[in-house]
């Protein structure tokens, strides 16, 4: 349900805000490339959230991005708005532009119901958990995993 674009800026900010929490400011380069993305798009990723105010940013010597203490518990809802708009809570699950009870698709009840679990997990789950379930060696931030 989440478009690359989406799963990239949740990346780049939980990372963010795992760098944060140790005094850092991350600059995009070293973002990128902890979270597996390319440079380009991750900078635009970025521009985005910065113009969202989600997260700010510094430049030049010391800089980089950084969470203001305003959005210390950001919601996953709040980055998949900025990025995708809200049509991913809306959308058809079969691809129809009209989609409702009266003209359902055969997705329709099916789809309705996996988007609710949807809304609720992204609007319960926060950036700053995520980093977290990092943090407590519960989960990893990229796949380039020494086995």
């Amino acid at each position: 349900m989440l478009s690359k674009t989406a799963e990239y800026a949740i990346r780049a900010l939980v990372y963010i805000q795992l760098q944060n929490w140790e005094e850092k400011r991350p600059g995009f380069k070293e973002i990128a490339k902890n979270i597996e993305s390319p440079e380009h798009f991750t900078a635009k990723i970025l521009q985005v959230l910065t113009r969202h105010d989600l997260i700010k940013s510094i430049k030049g010597r010391n800089g980089g991005f950084f969470f203001d203490k305003e959005n210390e518990d950001l919601q996953l809802q709040k980055i998949i708005i900025a990025i995708d708009g809200e049509k991913s809570f809306t959308q058809c699950g079969f691809g129809f532009k009209i989609c409702d009870h009266e003209n359902k698709c055969p997705l329709h009840d099916d789809f309705s119901e996996l988007r609710e679990n949807y809304s609720f997990l992204i609007q319960k789950r926060t950036i700053q958990f995520l980093a977290k379930k990092i943090l407590k060696g519960e989960a990893v931030l990229n796949q380039n995993i020494k086995q």
